[in-house]
């Protein structure tokens, strides 16, 4: 049963979207929908002619901004927007190539106080040389920090950008840096073309498990950017936070597990995909399984596409985000947008085979995300 508070969204939202038909879309070509939001196939200008399957998308991730623009393009077939892929594809099975979480063996550490990302080999540049290494010591190292309330141990950029739910300051004057403790549970993507992790956790604030959404950027081996979101007791009202069951979903949904390389959809379409669904929520939840789930802090469990649907790409801006990632080899997009009702909110969803599997969305309280 959907929450009060997200059906009187729904229904503001869905009177003011005068859209035609429930067609799944790209910008260049359009996508026909079955009833469960399956593509039905795709065509686009010039030579390429038919993009059925996992196509390229003309459009890239983009801060301050959606994925930019372009036009169904000549001979290489390749549309702008979210491709189709075969229905029915079959997902990675359990325990498969999975990448390591955070913390995990392998992973570079970070050097002293202050100091510098441990090179192995690593750049930490956003613009190469990033690794999902180089990322996950970076999550491990910062999630160490928060729980003993020094972020001197980071190696944090003289220009570094800091929000917890919207306002801006520096970490040590955030309320979550002076009453975290351990890390409990944490699932990321990792981008390394933007150095960019975004990771969904369960931390304790105080006595009380909250979760929390945590996006660092990293560049020439400092962290540049740090975008928190910390879910407190009433400031998502209509859906109770459930940490446990989004500790539970890294075994159900296998968020950082690997997607088989015929299986993976590019970058341009995870990020279409997200941007497309904050541009025309609630008419932009296209291409999800009949069993895909959306959770809200952990809380909710809803049928990703109920009281929703795939309309055709219009004009109108219903969220729009300002941060869209993308972490091709696990399937994970990400995006970063102010939901409606004043909510800080980082959305994250599970995708292969052009199929969406699962969505999860951390959201607070706040006038503002701080980076709009």
């Amino acid at each position: 049963m959907v929450n009060s508070n997200h059906n009187l969204h729904m229904r503001k939202l869905n009177a003011g979207a005068a859209v035609a038909g429930l067609l799944c879309f790209t910008l260049g070509a359009g996508f026909g929908c079955s009833s469960d939001n399956t593509p039905t196939g795709a065509t686009a200008a010039g030579a390429g002619g038919t993009a059925a399957g996992s196509s390229s998308a003309a459009g890239s991730a983009v801060q301050g901004g959606a994925p930019s623009g372009g036009s169904a393009s000549g001979s290489s077939g390749q549309v702008n927007g979210v491709a189709g892929s075969p229905s029915g594809g079959v997902g990675p099975s359990a325990g498969s190539g999975g990448a390591p979480s955070a913390g995990q063996s392998g992973a570079p550490a970070l050097s002293g106080a202050g100091g510098a990302l441990a090179s192995a080999g690593a750049g930490g540049s956003a613009s190469g040389g990033c690794t999902r290494e180089l990322l996950k010591a970076t999550i491990d190292s910062y999630f160490k920090a928060l729980a003993t309330h020094d972020p001197s141990t980071l190696p944090l950029a003289d220009d570094l950008k800091f929000t917890e739910n919207g306002k801006v300051s520096k970490p040590a004057e955030a309320p979550l840096w002076k009453t975290a403790g351990t890390l409990k549970y944490a699932h990321s993507a990792l981008d390394t073309e933007l150095c960019m992790s975004a990771s969904e956790a369960v931390v304790p604030d105080g006595t009380t498990d909250i979760p929390v959404a945590v996006r660092l950027k990293v560049v020439n081996q400092k962290i540049t950017e740090i975008e928190t979101i910390a879910a407190r007791a009433g400031d998502y009202t209509g859906v109770t936070s459930n940490t446990a069951a989004l500790a539970a979903s890294k075994d159900t949904i296998k968020w950082e597990e690997a997607v088989p390389a015929d299986k993976r959809n590019t970058r341009e379409e995870l990020t279409g995909w997200m941007t497309k669904y904050f541009k025309q929520f609630p008419q932009g939840v296209c291409n999800t399984t009949s069993t895909c789930k959306r959770m809200e802090n952990g809380g909710g469990n809803f049928v990703c596409d109920q009281q929703a649907g795939c309309a055709a790409m219009t004009s109108t801006t219903v969220l729009k985000p300002h941060l869209v990632m993308a972490d091709v080899e696990t399937g994970l997009g990400v995006g970063f947008t102010l939901f409606t009702g004043g909510h800080p909110d980082m959305h994250m969803f599970k995708m292969y085979g052009g199929q969406v599997y699962a969505v999860s969305a951390i959201l607070s309280k706040g006038d503002s995300t701080g980076w709009d």
